[in-house]
């Protein structure tokens, strides 16, 4: 069973960058499908990015060229860098692992606000 460690979340100024981090300690985390989600207040959760279990990485359209996931199977650990940061990426961003079966796994979350 899979329990995730996000960090990273932080104040920060448009156009600036953070680099979240989500890690686990249990599980085969190779096989994982791993994601980053974010919702902001009064809004749906939404999928921001993806990297599947063989490395192909799939983005929102709104984060596009400005964010990038990896993922180091060794660590097992993800990131998600972000740069040129908007007001409207203000949002609570959850990690989110889904090894394949009927059970999926949420981190508990990290804060991330973009303000002048």
């Amino acid at each position: 069973q899979a329990q995730l460690e996000e960090s990273g979340g932080d104040l920060v100024k448009p156009g600036g960058s953070l680099r979240l981090s989500c890690t686990t300690s249990r599980g085969v985390f190779s096989i994982y499908d791993m994601a980053w989600y974010r919702q902001a207040p009064g809004k749906q959760r939404e999928l921001v990015a993806m990297v599947t279990h063989d490395g192909t990485t799939s983005y929102a359209d709104s984060v596009k060229g400005r964010f990038d996931m990896s993922r180091d199977n060794n660590k097992k650990t993800v990131w998600l860098q972000m740069n040129n940061l908007k007001p409207e990426d203000t949002a609570v961003y959850y990690c989110y692992a889904d090894p394949g079966g009927d059970n999926k796994y949420w981190g508990q979350g990290t804060q991330v606000t973009v303000s002048s």
